[in-house]
């Protein structure tokens, strides 16, 4: 699988591009996406969204006009996408699926597999494909999101590092801001956080 990743915006949000046997993955096109997305896909096939805060979900409405995509959104954050509730004048968009917990898609054979981590938002999920987990605002490099903003939930961060530290494998990880990392190298600051929450 090859990976491109370009900061987008004042808060340099990761936008990704996955692409495996032939096909493009496009993750959290943020603001003023759509020129580079538009320079590095050949067959773009969805636009996956880890959460709905605006600076991942920014361009969902230019790209998927763009490209005829469907956009998957975690369904507890849906409402972000439609309403703009911090009122930053963001174009809105409407998801056309709406994820639910720890669900999973299949592309033409390639498996897409949301994972529910709420706490930074109420629908906050990671998105594994092939190995590698596309972490949104749930992990970091050295630290998690943050858990002060409007409709997040300390305590459902809290149960979602639970979740994420009880898995028996490593994976790479690519956050939504900042350098890539992986889960064993995390274990620890992971921990820490949990004692803080």
């Amino acid at each position: 699988m090859d990976i491109k990743r370009k900061p987008m915006g004042e808060y340099q949000t990761n936008c990704y591009i996955a692409s495996i046997d032939n096909k493009d993955f496009i993750i959290d096109p943020g603001v003023n996406a759509i020129e580079w997305i538009k320079q590095n896909v050949t067959n773009p096939v969805v636009i996956l969204n880890t959460h709905g805060h605006f600076d991942h979900v920014w361009s969902n409405y230019e790209v998927s006009q763009e490209f005829g995509l469907k956009i998957y959104c975690p369904k507890d954050d849906a409402f972000m996408l439609e309403k703009d509730p911090y009122g930053f004048g963001m174009t809105p968009s409407h998801p056309d699926i709406l994820v639910n917990e720890d669900e999973e898609f299949d592309f033409d054979g390639t498996i897409v597999k949301y994972h529910f981590f709420p706490g930074h938002t109420p629908g906050c999920s990671a998105i594994e494909i092939n190995g590698n987990l596309f972490s949104g605002d749930f992990i970091f490099k050295g630290t998690i999101g943050r858990v002060d903003f409007p409709f997040s939930s300390p305590q459902n961060m809290k149960n979602s590092i639970k979740k994420v530290l009880s898995w028996e494998k490593d994976i790479k990880i690519h956050p939504g801001h900042g350098e890539s990392t992986t889960l064993r190298d995390e274990n620890h600051s992971l921990k820490g956080w949990l004692n803080y929450l």
